[in-house]
This record gives structure tokens, sequence and C-alpha cells, in this order.
């Protein structure tokens, strides 16, 4: 039973078990629970951030369940990773524009999110290749990604820092 639900947990309901591109499925999936969240539900980015702790904290002690016996210590199937790195770029552009935001404006910028998260997460620039390459446990599995969705926010600051430049 416990296996079980571990399972569910790390393969985002199973979605990882799709047998192509499951972190692309992981991080679209991603995108549109947030924007559920922050758009039609309208939660609050306090609720929000404290479930997205909450996964981030279990998915320590999960990864490093799923993978024990296992030979592949980063696979495919696990991709509750995307989802704490596509949340990232998310939640920072959230509460950084409060109450000002449009729906439509929302739509785009998480669609380059998407798309700039996936670039990252399949390039693995340094730091995200370091952790990928050295830490064969549920910390590098995790922390790749997490340095993938900073790499998205520092890829749209200096975006915005030239913008101000130009326009």
């Amino acid at each position: 039973m416990i296996r079980t639900l571990n399972t569910l947990f790390v393969t985002m309901c199973g979605l990882g078990k799709i047998p192509k591109i499951p972190g692309t499925f992981g991080s679209l999936t991603t995108i549109i629970i947030l924007y559920i969240f922050f758009h039609v539900l309208n939660l609050t980015s306090n609720i929000i951030l404290i479930g997205l702790i909450i996964i981030f904290i279990l998915s320590f002690l999960s990864v490093a369940f799923h993978i024990k016996n296992n030979d592949n210590k980063d696979p495919k199937e696990i991709i509750i990773d995307e989802l704490i790195g596509q949340s990232i770029p998310i939640y920072l552009y959230e509460i950084s524009h409060g109450t000002e935001k449009s729906s439509d404006e929302a739509i785009i910028f998480y669609f380059i999110c998407f798309i700039l998260f996936r670039f990252f997460d399949i390039v693995k620039p340094f730091p995200v290749s370091y952790f990928d390459k050295n830490y064969k446990n549920s910390f590098g599995v995790i922390m790749d990604d997490v340095c993938a969705g900073f790499y998205v926010v520092l890829s749209l600051i200096c975006f915005m820092v030239l913008k101000s430049y130009f326009i």
C-alpha cells in the first residue's frame, strides 16, 4: 500500500509511466495545475507555497524510497521533480504580479516558462549537470530540476533588464 502511494506520488499519479517524454508531460501538467490554482480557484499564494514546500520535503523521502533497490538512480518515471522545478518560475511570477495580472498574460508567461524549463532541463547547463552527474540519489534527482527552474528565473530577469534598456 505504501509503495503504491509512493509510486503514485513520484510519478504524479502515473504520468511518469507514459513511455515517451514523461518529464514534458509532468511539466505541462504542473503549469495547468498552477494556472487553475492561481486563476480559476484564486487560491492565495501562501496556501500554494505551503503545498509546494510540503511536496518539496516529501519528494526527498519519496524519491529515496522509490530508487532504494533500483540500479537506475534517476528513472524517467520519477517526475515529481519536474513539478518542483517548473513551479519555481511560475510561483515567483505570480507573487511578483500580485493582483495585477491578467489570465491571458499568465498563459503566455506560463508557456514561456514551460519552454525555457524544458530547455534547461534537457540541455543541463552547469550547475544542473553537476547535480545530475554527481549525486545519484534523491538530492540529485530533485536539485537538477530546482537549478533548471532558477535558470528560467534568471533568463527572464535578464530579458527584462535588456528590454528596459531598449524600450
